[in-house]
């Protein structure tokens, strides 16, 4: 019974600060948790706490109130890691900068994945940012024997958190390659990874429902990110990206490559897709949506259309107006790799769409 009052008042104690952003430092933390003890002392004194079958004996009570500093880590171990799990990062990260004890629980990978996954899932899939993490810490282990050497530690990344609290930098060693290290160097914007963006350039009408590749970064005072396309001679810097306009790549071809198409012999009026163009052979390939359309012998009669028997296919992008040299495109259906000129763009690799919620994404924009 006593174990478990602790853990009901340690947990609302500390699950008060966690609902909110910013965590109160462990000055305040500490204030909170010498009113428990002097509530608990009191409730003992007036014989406020009770067994089922009756009173503490007098010699529990007195070996309690001797025991001056009560603390989190006088809980069971079970109880303790169900309130790590109600922790906010911010508050795991504060935590952590306690004491010994309580930075090898806070961070614990089990306690940072579910994190990891909930702000940063949809960039995880596909494995791309996973590749680019292991890079980057390859690097920072190397670097990490000289912070080493010069007693500097990994205290770094903690410097999006740091408005919120204080730290002793000497106090916390942190894993380069742990997860809580993965989540601070994103929310740190340390950390950049590949992602493609929808209308670049703040919606230029030059790019208007297409998505090309970039690196990007956070930057958490914003909540948004900092996308570096990739361009002949001097890259393009984007900022202010709100997150719906980014999405991890579609498919692990190179912006470089073509990507193989394997759908072509299903492409049919009314089915969405996304092909690649580029202006030249120089520069990199985006991903544009279209649908594909009917020819021209066709009066687009569901009944009578015969167009996905041709080897002809039309690509049709509605964004351009009727008689513009970009809303439409004939390819073979046998043999298509790359078509078009320096006039009107190159068409490379084409991924049908199957996905409503993808295609749901395109038609928002």
């Amino acid at each position: 019974m006593l174990f478990f009052l602790l853990s009901c008042f340690s947990f609302i104690i500390l699950s008060k600060f966690s609902l909110f952003k910013t965590l109160p430092n462990w000055n305040n933390l500490k204030m909170g948790i010498f009113s428990f003890q002097s509530f608990f002392k009191h409730m003992l004194k007036t014989n406020m706490i009770k067994q089922e079958n009756g009173n503490f004996s007098s010699k529990t009570e007195e070996a309690l109130l001797e025991k001056d500093n009560l603390s989190l880590l006088d809980l069971p171990d079970l109880p303790l890691e169900c309130i790590l799990e109600k922790l906010s990062p911010s508050g795991l990260a504060s935590m952590s900068g306690v004491c010994r004890s309580f930075r090898v629980m806070c961070t614990q990978d089990h306690l940072w994945v579910k994190h990891l996954n909930q702000k940063w899932g949809k960039f995880l899939m596909g494995g791309s940012m996973f590749e680019e993490w292991n890079k980057y810490i390859d690097v920072k282990k190397k670097q990490s024997l000289k912070d080493n050497c010069n007693r500097k530690g990994y205290f770094g990344l903690f410097t999006w958190w740091k408005k919120n609290g204080k730290l002793n930098e000497s106090s916390v060693f942190l894993p380069v390659d742990s997860i809580m290290s993965w989540y601070l160097s994103l929310e740190s914007g340390k950390f950049s990874f590949s992602a493609q963006v929808y209308n670049r350039e703040n919606g230029n009408v030059g790019f208007l429902l297409s998505c090309y590749d970039a690196k990007v970064s956070y930057d958490s005072h914003t909540d948004s990110f900092k996308a570096r396309y990739a361009s002949q001679g001097r890259p393009t810097i984007e900022e202010n990206i709100k997150w719906e306009r980014l999405r991890s790549p579609a498919v692990d071809t190179s912006p470089y490559d073509l990507h193989v198409s394997d759908c072509l012999t299903d492409l049919q009026p009314g089915d969405y897709f996304e092909v690649q163009w580029r202006k030249s052979k120089e520069f990199p390939y985006g991903w544009w949506f279209g649908v594909a359309g009917h020819l021209e012998s066709c009066d687009g009669n569901k009944l009578y259309c015969h167009c996905h028997h041709s080897d002809s296919v039309i690509l049709e992008f509605r964004q351009y107006n009727l008689g513009s040299r970009w809303r439409e495109v004939v390819i073979d259906r046998r043999d298509h790799r790359e078509t078009g000129n320096e006039a009107n763009g190159f068409y490379a690799g084409i991924r049908k769409l199957y996905d409503d919620k993808e295609i749901a994404t395109w038609k928002s924009l």
